[in-house]
C-alpha cells in the first residue's frame, strides 16, 4: 500500500534539513577560523648583540669651540670640533650598512643635549639655538648605520652654563654613573623595521655581569645588558614602539642620576 506523505510536511523535513546543514557548515567554519587563530603567534621580542663594525678605536672627537663654557645670553651657539682618525660624511664599510637604517650623508657626530633626542651634524662645525640655563652636552662619534663610536677620546663631555644666573635644575654629576641614549629614534619603514639598531653611551662605569647593567624594556619585554656594545632588536609589530632603558646596580636597583631612566617612542611603517 502506497503512502503520499503531505506535501506541508516534506517542505518542513527540507528545511529542517538544509537549517542542519547551514548550521553544521557554520560550526566547521568557527573551527577552521579558530585553528588558524590559534596558529597566527605574535612575533617574539629578541635583542641580540650586533658584530662586525669597524673599531674606529683610535678616532679621536674634541670641542674647540665655544672655549668658555659660560655664555652671556642664550640663542646662537657656534659649535666646532676636531675630529682625527675619522672621515665626516663617509660610508661605514662592511655588513651592518645594509642591516640597518643608514644615513646617505655618511659618518657625523651625535650631538645631545640633556639626554634628549640628538641631532646629527656631518661636518665638524655648526651652530645651535640653546636658550639660557645650565645644560649638560654628550657628543660623540657615529657610524653612518648611528652606531657610536665606543673609546675614551670619540666622546666629549661639557657643562654649559648659558645667561646670567644660570640654574642647574637637573643637578647632574658629570662624574657619576651615567647613561645617554642614542638609538632606536624616529619613523622606519620597509626593510628598516626589521632590524632596529639598540645603542647608547654610558659614561664614569662599566658593565659586566658582577656589576652595572642596564636594562632594556621593548614593548614591555624585559632584557638585562651586560656589556656596553650596541644590540638589535627584531620582531617588532608595525605601529609606535615604546624603548624604556635604565642603568642599574648589581642587584637590579636603579642608579641615581636624571638621565639614568629615560623612555621613547619610535614609529615603524610597513
Amino acid at each position: 500500500m502506497k503512502m503520499n506523505t503531505p506535501n506541508w510536511l516534506t517542505m518542513l523535513l527540507i528545511t529542517v534539513i538544509i537549517a542542519s546543514c547551514k548550521q553544521q557548515k557554520k560550526e566547521n567554519s568557527e573551527q577552521v577560523e579558530e585553528s588558524v587563530a590559534v596558529e597566527i603567534e605574535t612575533p617574539k621580542i629578541t635583542l641580540e648583540k650586533l658584530e662586525g663594525s669597524p673599531a674606529y678605536s683610535d678616532a679621536v672627537l674634541q670641542m674647540n669651540a665655544p672655549q668658555n663654557m659660560k655664555i652671556s645670553e642664550g640663542g646662537n651657539v657656534d659649535f666646532g670640533f676636531t675630529v682625527d682618525n675619522y672621515e665626516l660624511g663617509a660610508q661605514t664599510k662592511g655588513p651592518n650598512a645594509q642591516l640597518l637604517a643608514n644615513s646617505g650623508k655618511g659618518q657625523h657626530i651625535h650631538f645631545i643635549l640633556n639626554n634628549q633626542p640628538y641631532s646629527a651634524h656631518y661636518e665638524s662645525s655648526f651652530a645651535k639655538d640653546i636658550p639660557n640655563g645650565v645644560h649638560h652636552l654628550v657628543a660623540f662619534l657615529s657610524r653612518s648605520y648611528h652606531e657610536s663610536v665606543k673609546n675614551e677620546k670619540s666622546v666629549v663631555v661639557k657643562k654649559l652654563e648659558i645667561g646670567p644666573n644660570a640654574i642647574d635644575s637637573l643637578e647632574l654629576d658629570m662624574e657619576a654613573p651615567t647613561l645617554i641614549y642614542s638609538r632606536p629614534k624616529g619613523t622606519y619603514s620597509g626593510k628598516d623595521t626589521e632590524s632596529l639598531l639598540l645603542d647608547f653611551f654610558v659614561l664614569n662605569t662599566t658593565l659586566a655581569e658582577d656589576g652595572a647593567k642596564v636594562k632594556a624594556t621593548v614593548n614591555g619585554t624585559e632584557f638585562l645588558i651586560t656589556e656596553w656594545a650596541p644590540h638589535i632588536v627584531k620582531g617588532l609589530p608595525m605601529g609606535e614602539v615604546t624603548i624604556q632603558l635604565a642603568l642599574v646596580d648589581v642587584d637590579g636597583n636603579a642608579i641615581g642620576g636624571p638621565f639614568n631612566q629615560v623612555t621613547r617612542t619610535v614609529t615603524l611603517k610597513p
